[in-house]
């Protein structure tokens, strides 16, 4: 089955929606697009795993890779995709219209129609973004293909509500530990209980006011929280261990060293083990090719709060940001829905800046 790029694309990203593709399962959707791109004979295909990589070969003075994810959070009842009308505007509902298939779909439709774009084109549609980053297809095509990343600008089409949105937050997880000592319930002061321990961590990290920092003129809103509380082994026992899982979204600013120092300044004291980190990216947007763009697609650039992938072209030296239809609030969520005039405005942005003479 092949998806007709000549269709539009709300209802592309329709067709693209109604092809269930969560995590891990998204071969289907995968041999999809590269039938349905492999037709074409200005783009060169390949193929690495389940990512699909599409190109243009024009000797063109730039180039500017423009990428999305394929899979989607698990599907709550919220697949095939409806239309549905909220206060007088049409918008198209279901899993994966936001995160981010909706960008999927304007890029397809782009990839096959521009035959001679002002800039040479690397596109890559890749699986696994939802999951851990060691199966990340993006991750996986760079340390097998890093050829295909040279660049000198990205766009990622994750939901922003047809805005620019520069680099991204970085993102650290954390436990932290308590001890005590385990004893019968009914003769609680022969143990020590470190569940009881554990709330002025919870204390501090309430009390805790979130910063913001100004980075290349775009204002990071940072936060600090409690994600996961874990402890007890019986109803009758006195728990001698608790874990708080906590996550720190730290401004681009900050280097992920920066950020576990923090960590450990605010819970000084405890017991804190880093479990994984990833840097954020700077908005990139000095750029005289990024503030073309910007230019042309008419936006006001605002920042990204959560971790995408910008941040890998970023570490590559790629200056990278997000731009594609959805409001990131609705992202992962039941009623996930996407206005069918943010799919056309950025269809149209992209359109314009690739083709702008």
């Amino acid at each position: 089955m092949l998806f007709d790029l000549t269709a539009s694309s709300v209802d592309l990203t329709r067709a693209i929606c109604d092809v269930p593709s969560v995590s891990g399962d998204e071969a289907a959707l995968a041999d999809m697009i590269e039938a349905s791109i492999a037709p074409y004979d200005h783009l060169e295909v390949i193929r690495h795993g389940n990512t699909i990589v599409a190109r243009t070969n024009l000797g063109r003075a730039q180039r500017v890779v423009i990428a999305g994810h394929i899979d989607t959070v698990p599907i709550n009842d919220n697949v095939p995709t409806r239309e549905v009308d909220i206060d007088g505007a049409p918008y198209l509902w279901g899993r994966g219209t936001v995160d981010m298939k909706g960008g999927v779909a304007v890029q397809l439709k782009l990839a096959a129609e521009l035959t001679a774009p002002v800039v040479d084109i690397t596109w890559m549609w890749y699986d696994n973004e939802e999951v851990a980053a060691s199966l990340n297809g993006l991750n996986l095509l760079a340390a097998d293909r890093p050829d295909l990343f040279a660049a000198d600008f990205a766009i990622l089409g994750e939901p922003s509500n047809g805005q620019v949105e520069g680099g991204c937050n970085g993102t650290l997880r954390a436990i932290v530990r308590t001890h005590g000592v385990r004893a019968h319930s009914a003769r609680a002061w022969i143990g020590e209980n470190a569940i009881h321990r554990a709330a002025p961590i919870l204390s501090r990290l309430s009390e805790y006011r979130a910063k913001e920092v100004t980075v290349e003129g775009l204002a990071y809103r940072e936060s600090l929280s409690a994600v996961r509380i874990v402890g007890g082994v019986a109803g009758n026992v006195i728990p001698d261990l608790c874990e708080v899982e906590i996550n720190y979204r730290f401004a681009p600013s900050k280097t992920a060293a920066d950020a576990a120092a923090h960590v450990h300044g605010v819970l000084e004291g405890f017991e804190v083990e880093i479990t994984d980190s990833a840097e954020g990216a700077r908005p990139g947007l000095d750029a005289p090719i990024a503030q073309q763009f910007v230019a042309a697609v008419g936006a006001e650039p605002r920042p990204k709060y959560g971790w995408t992938d910008v941040a890998r072209f970023s570490a590559m030296g790629i200056p990278a940001v997000n731009y594609g239809p959805g409001d990131p609030h609705l992202a992962h969520h039941d009623e996930e829905r996407v206005p069918l005039a943010q799919i056309d405005a950025v269809e149209h942005g992209l359109r314009a800046w690739l083709t702008a003479p």
